[in-house]
């Protein structure tokens, strides 16, 4: 029971991520900054911005819902904090770990996002509620992709079990160069789901000011903000857990610095990815996925299964 404590709230859990998440989107600014030639934010900007939304007060519209504009911010929070805990970090097993948990990964990282259109749709503001349907709109776009980028990986490894899909993987380091096209999918439906540029469009500040998140401030503003940093990192560390486990390779010290590093790695991509691509509409985002990732991404399934039937 200790032990099972101390993964949910200091690591791999709560605690580690909340640190990870701020240290991460430092880390994300500073790149993105110095890309466009800019200096960035000092390394204790986003602990001092949390800190200071804490000590705020909490507005709400008169005419929002408010079980719903409070509950949707911490549904979001709960259900990317335990994504981590079954992504295996810098050893072969997983805090957590059943056969088919890469299936259930899959169901938590979309809760965020429909919990951001609850809470935004539930606020009653015009900006907050057109940021919420672009939100869900994007959803069904980037999602298809990511889904089947993932599975063909897993089909590969003959498992639904992410431990398992690792091990496969660290096992046979060669198979991950015939997942590159998941790969790339995979990276750019990542900023889709953390409505990073170009798929920023549910938080375009020069449209609709901040989205879903317009009404949001104090505490909960700052939790969605942290859900949104964790995501980061839980959709990175499972990236990396999927197409390049070699943290796994090595002992437990020389694995968790090797998977840091390939979180970081996936960080900066993501980062030169958004800083070199501008803001899509709507519509063209919807168009790139169907049109371009979804054939890549059954391309990247059948040369899984073709590799799978050459295997057996």
């Amino acid at each position: 029971m200790a032990g099972t404590l101390f993964s949910i709230l200091i690591f791999p859990g709560l605690l580690f991520l909340c640190i990870a998440g701020l240290i991460f989107e430092y880390v994300d600014r500073k790149a993105y900054a110095r890309l466009q030639n800019r200096v960035g934010p000092p390394w204790f900007q986003p602990f001092a911005d949390f800190i200071k939304l804490l000590g705020k007060e909490n507005l709400m519209p008169c005419a929002a819902n408010p079980t719903m504009f409070n509950l949707a911010p911490l549904f979001a929070f709960a259900s990317v904090v335990t994504v981590f805990l079954y992504i295996p970090l810098w050893q072969t097993k997983s805090s957590f770990s059943f056969d088919g948990d890469i299936i259930m990964i899959l169901y938590l990282l979309t809760i965020p996002t429909l919990a951001f259109f609850i809470g935004g749709w539930y606020s009653t503001s015009l900006f907050a509620r057109l940021g919420s349907v672009r939100a869900v709109t994007q959803l069904f776009a980037y999602e298809v992709p990511l889904f089947m980028s993932i599975l063909a990986s897993a089909l590969l490894a003959d498992s639904w079990s992410l431990q398992k899909i690792a091990v496969y993987y660290a096992q046979h380091p060669a198979y991950c160069l015939f997942n590159s096209v998941g790969f790339a999918i995979t990276l750019i439906t990542l900023l889709g789901k953390l409505e990073k540029a170009p798929f920023d469009i549910p938080e375009a500040e020069t449209e609709i000011v901040a989205g879903p998140f317009t009404e949001y401030s104090g505490k909960l503003l700052a939790l969605l903000r942290l859900t949104i940093d964790i995501e980061m990192v839980a959709g990175a560390a499972l990236v990396v857990a999927v197409f390049f486990p070699f943290a796994l390779m090595f002992s437990p010290v020389v694995g968790f610095i090797v998977f840091l590093i390939e979180v970081l790695v996936v960080v900066l991509l993501l980062s030169l990815l958004r800083t070199i691509i501008a803001r899509l509409r709507i519509d063209q985002m919807i168009d790139f996925c169907w049109k371009w990732l979804v054939p890549l991404a059954l391309f990247q399934l059948l040369l899984n299964l073709i590799l799978k039937g050459a295997l057996s």
